[in-house]
């Protein structure tokens, strides 16, 4: 399992949301499998998402389409977006 997981400031987190959920790259098409929206107690006006994909590849592919998405709104629901793509190496469920 792979998974890209990006963190970036959100001004208005409710608008993000929203945006969010619209799925304007259709993350179900490009192979996520699962995702996960986190918000740090200490700074509700920041985003934290997780995606896991089957590959590598399809993270990648994803990554580039939310640049195209994120250059659109640069300054307005997001602020410096950053992310990294690992592969998982073990999980548990307890």
């Amino acid at each position: 399992m792979v998974l890209l997981h990006i963190e970036h400031a959100a001004p208005n987190f409710d608008a993000w949301k929203a945006a969010f959920d619209s799925d304007p790259v259709g993350r179900q098409k490009s192979g996520v499998r699962r995702y996960r929206v986190l918000r740090p107690f200490d700074n509700p006006n920041y985003a934290i998402i997780d995606l896991e994909f089957d590959s590598r590849d399809q993270a990648e592919a994803l990554l580039g389409a939310m640049q195209q998405v994120w250059s659109r709104v640069a300054g307005t629901l997001v602020h410096d977006p950053g992310w990294r793509i690992s592969e998982v190496v073990d999980a548990q469920e307890l």
